[in-house]
């Protein structure tokens, strides 16, 4: 059973959303003010939170602002008296995922949290086939489907070339490839007789990735042969 946990200080609307929620099949836990609420946030890890703005100590911004300095993911459905375009902006940019104007019916809340929920768990399913297709070297994450790379957690910024090469280079980890078989797997001869090219990138992916380009960890120079991706 999907735990939804309510924030709001108003009993009224507390009991309304927890009847309909407990009717709909969820299980729900309450807090009446901000303070308690984050803690209730941190201990309970509820699939989904239900936030009121106006919340006596800790508001509901800063609630929902310092869940996600925490780095929790829980979804959060942030409830509003006022009809004040501002707030919505700013709820949703420090991390809300969505919000309701009071008043408004059960039935709309029952249907916005059935939303988010289902919208979270592609999202969860998306980042764990994500992370099982990844290919990981030390620090390095290589993420082949979404022409990604990370190192220490940092996205890395690389061109379409520089993410192939590293790819490539990646899939043949400890194993010496020559100028012209990089040439031949990237570029399709695209630069044929002119092997700088890798060069050229060998060297802009060091300086994105290697905290020495002179000593590197990942990339290495076989002289005489070519380069080879191994553990650092």
């Amino acid at each position: 059973m999907e735990k939804v946990l309510v924030i709001d200080d108003e009993p009224s609307i507390v009991t309304l959303l927890q009847f309909n929620l407990e009717k709909a099949g969820f299980s729900v836990i309450t807090a009446g003010d901000g303070n308690s609420g984050l803690k209730k946030a941190m201990e309970e890890k509820p699939s989904l939170i239900i936030l009121d703005l106006m919340l006596p100590g800790m508001d509901g911004m800063d609630v929902c602002k310092t869940i996600r300095q925490e780095k929790l993911k829980t979804p959060i459905l942030m409830l509003t008296a006022k009809d004040d375009e501002f707030d919505k902006v700013l709820g949703l940019e420090l991390g809300a995922d969505d919000y309701l104007t009071k008043p408004f019916s059960p039935r709309e809340v029952i249907a916005r949290v059935k939303a988010i929920l289902r919208r979270s768990q592609m999202n969860e399913s998306s980042e764990t086939s994500k992370q099982e297709d990844a290919l990981r070297i030390g620090d390095l994450v290589i993420f082949p489907e979404q022409y990604e790379a990370e190192l220490s957690g940092k996205k890395l910024d690389l061109t379409p070339k520089e993410f192939e090469l590293l790819l490539y280079l990646a899939n043949h980890q400890g194993k010496v490839l020559n100028r012209h078989q990089l040439l031949d797997a990237v570029w399709n001869y695209e630069f044929v007789g002119d092997s700088r090219i890798v060069d050229v990138h060998i060297s802009h992916l060091r300086e994105k990735i290697e905290k020495d380009t002179k000593q590197p960890l990942y990339i290495k120079t076989v002289r005489g042969f070519g380069y080879k991706l191994g553990q650092p």
